[in-house]
């Protein structure tokens, strides 16, 4: 999925042009299960867990992730939705853009948090996600789980989970989707300076 919710400056409306399948939907399936059983080896089980996936992005993935815990678990894990935007730290200076709000249906205080989200680049919608975190309960600790760890990192974050490390350079899109995931560039990227990419040169 194309950021356009978190990073309102982003130019998805560009002609985008793929180079690449890295994942397609067998392999996102298989990351999936495989981080879901991780999770639960590393929690020794699914007691106090809480799977939260960052809008808009992370929604569907952090959904996915719920309903395999559940079913390996058979315990009902709680499962929520956080907006970042207004937490982020480059508010101010891009437009914002409308996006669907953040919903956490429980306190989060004692709970081990599992932030989920579609790719993982700068750390900064990350570190935003903690910031925002904090509104909803003190939890014990916070993990995070992404489908593609681009690199590029401008903050000290680094994932728990990881469905796939992906060496990328500046200017290419990394395309996620429950459909896969796609390496490419928007079309005029070719042409003009480097645009960042779907986590943009801001998350």
């Amino acid at each position: 999925m194309i950021e356009d919710a978190r990073e309102p400056a982003r130019p998805y409306r560009r002609p985008f042009v793929a180079h690449s399948v890295v994942m397609n939907p067998e392999d996102l399936r298989r990351a999936l299960v495989r981080i879901a059983h991780e999770i639960v080896e590393r929690n020794h089980g699914t007691e106090s867990l809480v799977i939260v996936g960052l809008q808009t992005g992370g929604a569907p993935f952090a959904r996915r992730l719920a309903e395999l815990l559940h079913e390996i678990s058979g315990n009902a894990i709680p499962f929520g939705l956080l907006d970042v935007t207004l937490y982020r730290d480059d508010i101010g200076t891009r437009p914002v853009v409308a996006h669907s709000p953040s919903e956490i249906p429980i306190d989060l205080t004692g709970r081990v948090v599992v932030i989920v989200d579609d790719v993982l680049f700068t750390g900064r919608t990350v570190r935003a996600a903690l910031d925002a975190l904090a509104d909803h309960g003190r939890a014990r600790a916070v993990q995070l789980a992404v489908i593609v760890d681009r690199g590029h990192r401008e903050l000290p974050i680094r994932p728990d989970y990881i469905g796939k490390n992906l060496p990328t350079r500046l200017d290419e899109t990394v395309e996620v989707s429950e459909e896969g995931v796609v390496i490419g560039v928007f079309e005029d990227a070719q042409r003009s300076a480097p645009v960042g990419s779907h986590e943009g040169g801001a998350r």
